[in-house]
């Protein structure tokens, strides 16, 4: 079983791109985060025809966030429970017995900003939900755009992606590792150990091609699921295509154990 977040950056322009890679990559569930798209326009019906089918919450220009999957989605949950929050950056749901929490991590702008300070109190929701959602299901997988790069080999040059560096900084990394520690693993270093491997370049200054990136796209797997866990990668070829989002997919792959 293929489990892939991706951040489309646009569902209207990339939906092309979307079909392309479903019809190649064949995954069996798919989290989009910044589908930027309020819920009327959403194109389930063409995400049909392709064999998936859809839960999502969205709003006009921003944010966004989808669960595509082959088998029906139940239990959805948009929303961190008790945190209130006008932009759509969460959504959840149990598909095959598996509990898939999509998230759309806030940026943050800059350390010291209101954003950033905003970023940090959605985290802490974020933590403290997951810490009870993980009592009810224990096969888990929490997974999306964490605006958050875990380590220094994360980054193609920790020197200026250091620790006041938004996306880098002390107190975000303190966040992640805090979800870790609910029992949650970052799939793709269950595999891959290589530093310079990314899921995020910047469309300025050459970013893809000089590989100046840093890898925030992550699936996080529950310790009941880790055993299962027998692939992951980053799939960089979408990010070659014209006009494409800024994210490539990061995929984990389960066993059927």
């Amino acid at each position: 079983m293929k489990i892939v977040s991706w951040n489309v950056n646009s569902l209207n322009v990339r939906l092309p791109h979307l079909q392309q890679w479903l019809a190649g990559f064949a995954p069996d569930i798919v989290a989009l985060q910044e589908t930027k798209l309020e819920d009327n326009r959403f194109p389930d019906t063409a995400l049909a025809e392709a064999g998936y089918r859809s839960v999502f919450a969205g709003q006009k220009t921003y944010n966004g966030v989808a669960i595509l999957s082959r088998d029906s989605a139940e239990d959805v949950q948009v929303g961190i429970p008790g945190f209130e929050d006008e932009q759509k950056r969460v959504i959840a749901a149990t598909v095959g017995g598996l509990r898939i929490v999509n998230l759309y991590v806030v940026n943050g702008q800059d350390v010291g900003t209101e954003k950033y300070a905003y970023k940090l109190r959605w985290l802490d929701a974020v933590h403290a939900w997951l810490q009870q959602e993980l009592q009810r299901y224990p096969d888990m997988i929490v997974l999306g755009d964490f605006n958050i790069a875990p380590e220094a080999r994360d980054t193609h040059d920790p020197a200026v992606w250091n620790d006041d560096h938004i996306l880098t900084s002390t107190a975000e990394r303190d966040a992640l590792r805090r979800l870790f520690a609910l029992g949650l693993h970052d799939g793709y270093r269950l595999h891959n150990q290589d530093e310079g491997q990314f899921s995020w370049w910047d469309y300025r200054q050459a970013g893809f091609r000089r590989n100046l990136g840093l890898r925030i796209d992550l699936n996080l797997v529950s310790d009941a699921l880790r055993a299962r866990c027998v692939a992951s990668g980053i799939d960089r070829e979408p990010r070659t295509w014209d006009r494409p989002s800024d994210h490539a997919p990061a995929w984990v792959a389960l066993s059927g154990d």
